[in-house]
């Protein structure tokens, strides 16, 4: 009879990505910089130590190029593009839901979204939990890489520490930062690293993260 084994998730947010040039580009085709292919490289190297049976990635340029570098340093690991791993709004809430200190900073944050993100977001999300979150059918544990973006990672960490929906906001992640989650049958979820940079050089860290957070 088949069992339950553990799951191992590494999330990591893609490498730091070029600006775009002019005022009207469209961020979504911003691809790597140089230091983002060599935070790619280094985050692949972090992992080769690790059994990585499958890296799910986004379908925007920045995390497809980050999860392509970082293959090239495990192997034959499959790379599978997933809408579920890209770059969305994944929980809108309610002012109720807010606490009143921040309520007016977050709601100002998502006020921009339009009506179909504000539709499609929330339903990838769900998905993502599907396809990404808890134990695993059979008798041996799987490691995946999802290589995505900062809300994705929010997200999913927020739901393993089973914080409330809105809690996603104010969660930051650096570029190639990487966080682990486990997923065991007997017991909650547990993330074991979060934005874990040790991968990187100095002049690697931190890039993507709010200046006035940056340690």
């Amino acid at each position: 009879m088949t069992g339950t084994a553990t799951r191992y998730l590494y999330l990591a947010r893609h490498g730091e990505a070029q600006a775009p040039a002019e005022a009207d580009a469209d961020a979504d085709d911003a691809v790597l910089t140089e230091n983002g292919r060599r935070q790619a490289h280094l985050l692949g190297q972090r992992l080769r130590e690790r059994p990585i049976s499958a890296i799910h990635h986004g379908p925007l340029p920045r995390a497809a190029e980050t999860a392509r570098l970082s293959g090239d340093q495990l192997g034959d690991v499959p790379l599978r593009v997933a809408e579920t791993a890209g770059d969305y709004v994944p929980h809108f809430p309610d002012r109720t839901e807010l606490p009143p200190d921040g309520a007016d900073t977050f709601l100002r944050f998502l006020e921009p979204c339009t009506a179909e993100e504000r539709a499609q977001g929330p339903e990838l999300a769900r998905q993502a939990l599907e396809a990404y979150t808890g134990p695993v059918a059979g008798d041996e544990d799987v490691h995946e890489l999802v290589v995505t973006h900062n809300f994705l990672v929010a997200w999913l960490v927020r739901h393993a520490m089973a914080a409330p929906e809105w809690r996603w906001l104010g969660l930051h992640y650096g570029n190639a930062a990487l966080t682990v989650i486990r997923y065991s049958p007997d017991r909650p979820a547990s993330v074991l690293v979060c934005n874990d940079m040790r991968h990187l050089s100095d002049e690697l860290c931190w890039t993507g993260f709010p200046p006035d957070l940056r340690c």
